[in-house]
Formats: structure tokens, C-alpha cells, sequence
């Protein structure tokens, strides 16, 4: 069963491999979230992280590239996104880097005796494992005593998401990739991808392991990073929600945003 699922998995982003990098390069949503992702993840000190779904590998590039001292460790499940990432960080002569293929199950076998004082996930990769609540034990044995893990997730509360094709009368749009259910299909209309998204309360379970050291939320307001038309046509006011998007980061509204971040720790 499990890997019947990773291979539907596997096969929707080798297929999105092919045009990742430019959709990622072009689209401003994206590349603020991506720099606010990294600036959580630059404040830990690490000697050997991992990065668990790398997709086109411009985050490992980034980290490499600020950490040369440092050994970078990536996983992702699809073939087609190692071969962009390879091809990356080779372009650029970056030697600290280990790629494997596989799924979050597979890192203790793919890199043996290998323990990690970091690992991020940027972009909620985690949203696609196979079954949520035996992750954190996965960590368990990988991560270091003192360790630190950054990880995102798209988030089940989206209030946009829910009020949007309610106001606009779209009922049956919201059901159909509603991220209420046991299962959503992923962002696009024309490819369904198995996957779930989680609230707070959900991951506070899954991780009950670990402790939260932070939480933050992003999109609250903002537009989501598929809505960029919005940031082209009312950038004043996008802006505007940006900050107000920061404000509302230290009120129970952060869990309403399009993702949500947490900083995670072992407990004492």
C-alpha cells in the first residue's frame, strides 16, 4: 500500500520537475515565503542538516552556499526533482551536498548512522507522507539531542480558502478540493495529488514528542502564492497585508493562514 501511494506521489512531481524552477523563479509570493521560511531556518546552528523534499533544490542551494563549513543532506521523493537539484548545485560548484532519493521512511537506510542537528521543510512536504502520525518517530532516531527542525505545512483552517468560494456562491468548488476532508487533491484543477492538510491541533498531536519552540502563520491575509495576479494588481494594498499578516503572526488568527511554520525541539 505504501508504495503504490509514494509512486502516485513520485510521478505527479517528476511530471511538475519539468517546468518547477521557472514557476518558482517568477512568482514574487513565492520568493517572499521562501525568504521568510529561510530566515526561521538560518537561526539554527548546524553542522550536518537535512532538507526532506528538495524539489528543484534552491533552498540547499542557498544553505550550501552560507554554510560551506557545513554538510547538506536532501531527500526527495521524485527522480525528475534530484535530477534539476543535481544539476543545480553542480552548476554552481557546490561540493557539501549528499541527494538520495526516497521518502522520509527511507532516510535511516539512505544515509547510514547519519544523525542530523537540522531539518526543514519548506513548502509542506510533509502533507504528502504516507501516514502523518509515525513521522515524529522518524525524527526521533535522526535528530540529534540538541537538534533543531523547521517545518512547514499547508494548513487545513485556510480561512480564504473557505470564505472565498462561499461569498462567491462557488459551493461545489470548495467541496471538490476542500481541505476540510480526509483528503485534498493539491493545488491544481486538472491533477489530483493524495494528500491531507493539518491544523494546529493535528501536528501538536503528530509531534507530540518534540516541543514547540515557535509557530507562525503566513497568508493570513496575504494573498496565497497561487493568487499572484492579486500582488501584480493591488501591490499597495498586498503590501498593507504583508504587515498586517505580521501583526496578526502573535494572535490566535495565525492559524488561519494558507501555511503554517513551526520550530520544533526535543523536549528536556
Amino acid at each position: 500500500m505504501k508504495k503504490e501511494y509514494y509512486s502516485t506521489i513520485k510521478k505527479y512531481y517528476n511530471d511538475d520537475s519539468k517546468d518547477f524552477m521557472n514557476r518558482s523563479n517568477h512568482n514574487s509570493i513565492l520568493i517572499k515565503l521562501r525568504d521568510n521560511f529561510r530566515a526561521e531556518t538560518d537561526k539554527v546552528e548546524f553542522k550536518n542538516c537535512l532538507e526532506i523534499g528538495f524539489g528543484s533544490g534552491l533552498d540547499l542551494e542557498y544553505f550550501c552556499s552560507n554554510n560551506k563549513e557545513s554538510n547538506l543532506y536532501g531527500i526527495d521523493i521524485s527522480e525528475g526533482m534530484y535530477a534539476e537539484t543535481d544539476k543545480l548545485l553542480k552548476s554552481k560548484n557546490i561540493l557539501n551536498f549528499n541527494l538520495k532519493v526516497g521518502s522520509i521512511e527511507d532516510v535511516k537506510n539512505l544515509f547510514i548512522d547519519q544523525k542530523f542537528d537540522h531539518i526543514y521543510v519548506h513548502f509542506g512536504a510533509l502533507n504528502t507522507v504516507n501516514n502523518i502520525e509515525e513521522v515524529q518517530y522518524y525524527f526521533k532516531e535522526i535528530l540529534t539531542k540538541e537538534g533543531k527542525m523547521v517545518l512547514t505545512f499547508v494548513n487545513k483552517w485556510y480561512l480564504m480558502a473557505i470564505l472565498k468560494p462561499v461569498l462567491k456562491l462557488k459551493i461545489k468548488k470548495f467541496k471538490h478540493r476542500s481541505r476540510l476532508g480526509k483528503v485534498w487533491g493539491g493545488y491544481s484543477p486538472d491533477n489530483f495529488i493524495k494528500s491531507r492538510c493539518y491544523s494546529s491541533k493535528e501536528i501538536k498531536t503528530f509531534f507530540n514528542e518534540f516541543e514547540i519552540e515557535k509557530k507562525k502563520g503566513f497568508c493570513i491575509l496575504y494573498p496565497a502564492w497561487y493568487e499572484q495576479r492579486l500582488v501584480k494588481k493591488y501591490p499597495k494594498i498586498t503590501n498593507l497585508f504583508w504587515k498586517v499578516d505580521t501583526f496578526l503572526q502573535n494572535t490566535f488568527l495565525w492559524n488561519f493562514g494558507e501555511y503554517t511554520l513551526y520550530v520544533f525541539k526535543n523536549k528536556k
